[in-house]
């Protein structure tokens, strides 16, 4: 009997745990109409353009937490604290277009006047507990506070990676639009937004922002889900047209069809910021391997390639750097530009202009300590 009301009682408390703020909310009545109306939208859930099963032909869960958990590679962490730097975004000139990247897939921007925000992830860590899945160190050098007020709000997908409870609230009052799939409106109005502040769309969708600034919302090859059930929600990429240039904003994705597609019919794009990391080949679908990256940007006819989702969360079984070093030298082999500047390091980004391999000097920092 005490066993059944243990039993019992943890099941309750998680029951009660998944009910917190924190997870957010699924959708339901007006928005599961729309929803439903999805032609993305089949069998209960949304579906990639192609067939893309979670994990690789031949890996099981047990195979990948096996490697995960006892096969784990010694790199996977920074052996010393990142290099970062804090850049004033309030004192930014106003007449510069300048992107700041906070580690992860993270990053402000700066475009012709309009301040915007994408994925921002300030809590420390990526999972609905604060004891793991903790931010590198050296990573989290910003705030919600160091953010000014902001134009444009995009949030990619609602994975913890992406989308953060703690940094959200803390940016309700900084907040101008919120530009999402369908679905994840449902987490921001749970969370007290304004709903007349949400653009949620689904794929091939068209936004007018503001006088010359329009974004299309676009599809990208991945998943969804903060809670028990996958795929609720839907993923998005995002073609940002400004006065003055085209930016494609990837979010995650595995390599597919549709970067050619978008690059035909959208492209080019004076900058393409892809994810680069947290990649394996055991799942292979829904996250590109580090090669995969660089094809993308020249599928999407990209001036400018800037690899993120890397530098932050140790989120797969690779060495923290080999993304970087990976992406570097096929991007070398293929005569394609690169941004990779430190954390909150503020770039230009109308110039094109070499970079140090900051990740170098952590090793060799760390060798000098030894």
């Amino acid at each position: 009997m005490i066993v059944f009301i243990i039993i019992i009682s943890l099941i309750l408390l998680f029951i009660a745990f998944l009910q917190t703020p924190r997870f957010g909310k699924l959708p339901a009545a007006e928005r599961m109409a729309i929803i439903n109306q999805s032609p993305n939208f089949r069998d209960g859930k949304f579906q990639n353009l192609n067939h893309t099963p979670d994990l690789t032909e031949g890996e099981s869960y047990y195979s990948v937490m096996k490697k995960f958990f006892f096969e784990r590679n010694k790199r996977r962490m920074p052996p010393a604290s990142l290099p970062s730097v804090k850049t004033d975004l309030f004192s930014l000139d106003p007449a510069k277009n300048t992107l700041v990247w906070f580690g992860h897939s993270s990053y402000f921007l700066q475009v012709d006047g309009k301040k915007i925000l994408v994925d921002p992830v300030f809590s420390g860590n990526a999972s609905p507990v604060n004891f793991t899945t903790k931010s590198f160190n050296g990573s989290d050098v910003y705030s919600a506070d160091d953010m000014p007020d902001i134009d444009y709000l995009f949030i990619s997908h609602d994975h913890w990676d992406h989308l953060d409870y703690r940094t959200i609230i803390k940016l309700k009052t900084k907040v101008g639009k919120i530009i999402c799939g369908l679905g994840v409106g449902a987490h921001f109005e749970k969370w007290g937004f304004n709903q007349h502040i949400i653009f949620e769309k689904d794929w091939n969708e068209t936004i007018l922002l503001d006088d010359g600034f329009k974004v299309e919302t676009l599809p990208s090859r991945h998943f969804s889900g903060r809670g028990l059930k996958r795929n609720t929600s839907l993923w998005l990429s995002f073609a940002l047209t400004t006065p003055t240039m085209k930016i494609y904003l990837g979010g995650d994705s595995g390599y597919d069809t549709h970067f050619k597609k978008i690059g035909q019919e959208h492209g080019p794009f004076n900058l393409a910021i892809l994810e680069c990391g947290q990649y394996d080949q055991s799942w292979k679908y829904i996250h590109m391997q580090p090669t995969e990256v660089v094809q993308a940007a020249i599928d999407l006819k990209a001036e400018i390639l800037m690899p993120v989702h890397w530098a932050k969360f140790g989120l797969a079984n690779h060495a923290w750097d080999d993304p970087i070093k990976e992406v570097t030298a096929a991007a070398r082999q293929n005569n394609l530009p690169l941004i990779t500047p430190k954390i909150g390091e503020p770039v230009d980004v109308n110039l094109n202009k070499a970079y140090a391999a900051w990740w170098e000097d952590v090793i060799q920092h760390n060798n000098k300590i030894k």
